[in-house]
């Protein structure tokens, strides 16, 4: 299992939990399948299968919140409505009015939902005890937010505002791209959204580019501000910064060398098992990342202190 896209919060100094109290807490609100009328339903469910709901492995842990969702297409709600439409006008000699087509648009719905499918969902989270960092594995806002108000409902004194630096990530990566070059151990990748700040919203994407063209310094000269950035760090880990201090797309460059040269073989071969990989994948994985996030920091100027 590994983290591709991470949306960071910061823990409270003195969130002090212990991990079998917290294990206790997610197990007490574990994932339940959607009852009949019910079109979603989360709760937290094992990271790893029949192991524990929090998976803990050298002050770094590992939750996973998981998502039931019925799925009732429109399409389908709109044609039965409108098949049921037409019987009842043809039996009133009317045309069906507006509040009798809300009314049989949720009829319908609720006639179809017991028979609708259902899909689940996994969103993991990993906490770094020692950085006091928590880091949910989503791309979208509205995802990492859910899996955070659920969380909060577990662990009822927890207070984790989103991780927030000195400077802000786009006038960082403005100025990394007017001189061609990341600071520390950060290269500059091939990828690049620039956007226009007005009305407009103006785009201009660069996929698989050289980054250090005229072009790219004109664009910010016109105002143009970095809103998604690819970069390296220390030739191990790539991934895209965006300027609300997401990091996606998160590739892990060792990882992928040491499964082209065939290590995987090896590891069945010296008898390594299911869970012993799990183990060695989490602890380097989450070893890497705190070191990467902590120079990201660093690059961005250092967090930025909240009041009390």
């Amino acid at each position: 299992m590994w983290l591709k896209n991470l949306t960071l919060y910061r823990l409270p100094q003195k969130w002090s939990v212990k991990a079998d109290d917290l294990e206790q807490k997610l197990s007490g609100q574990p994932l339940k399948p959607c009852g009949g009328f019910q079109m979603e339903s989360l709760g937290w469910t094992a990271p790893r299968t029949d192991g524990p709901f929090l998976h803990n492995q050298e002050n770094h842990w590992l939750v996973a919140l998981g998502v039931e969702q019925k799925l009732l297409p429109a399409s389908v709600i709109r044609q039965a409505t409108e098949e049921r439409a037409a019987k009842l006008a043809k039996k009133q000699a009317h045309p069906v009015g507006r509040k009798q087509m809300r009314d049989l648009r949720e009829e319908v719905t609720t006639e179809l939902m017991p028979r609708a499918l259902s899909r689940r969902r996994i969103t993991h989270g990993w906490i770094d005890r020692k950085a006091g960092l928590l880091a949910v594995d989503s791309a979208a806002d509205p995802k990492a937010e859910q899996f955070m108000e659920t969380f909060r409902r577990a662990e009822t004194d927890l207070t984790a505002p989103r991780l927030e630096t000195l400077r802000s990530p786009s006038s960082a990566m403005a100025e990394w791209l007017s001189k061609s070059e990341a600071p520390g151990k950060f290269s500059i990748d091939q990828d690049l959204e620039l956007r226009a700040p007005d009305a407009s919203k103006a785009t201009v994407r660069y996929a698989r580019h050289g980054l250090d063209g005229r072009d790219i310094r004109d664009h910010l000269s016109a105002g143009k501000t970095a809103v998604r950035l690819g970069l390296t760090w220390n030739e191990r880990i790539s991934f895209v910064l965006t300027e609300t201090l997401q990091v996606k797309r998160v590739t892990f460059l060792d990882i992928l060398k040491r499964e082209d040269g065939g290590d995987e073989a090896s590891d069945a071969g010296n008898g390594v098992d299911e869970e012993e990989k799990f183990a060695i994948d989490f602890s380097l994985m989450t070893g890497e990342l705190s070191l990467m996030l902590a120079d990201l920091v660093k690059a961005l100027g250092g967090e930025k202190v909240r009041e009390a």
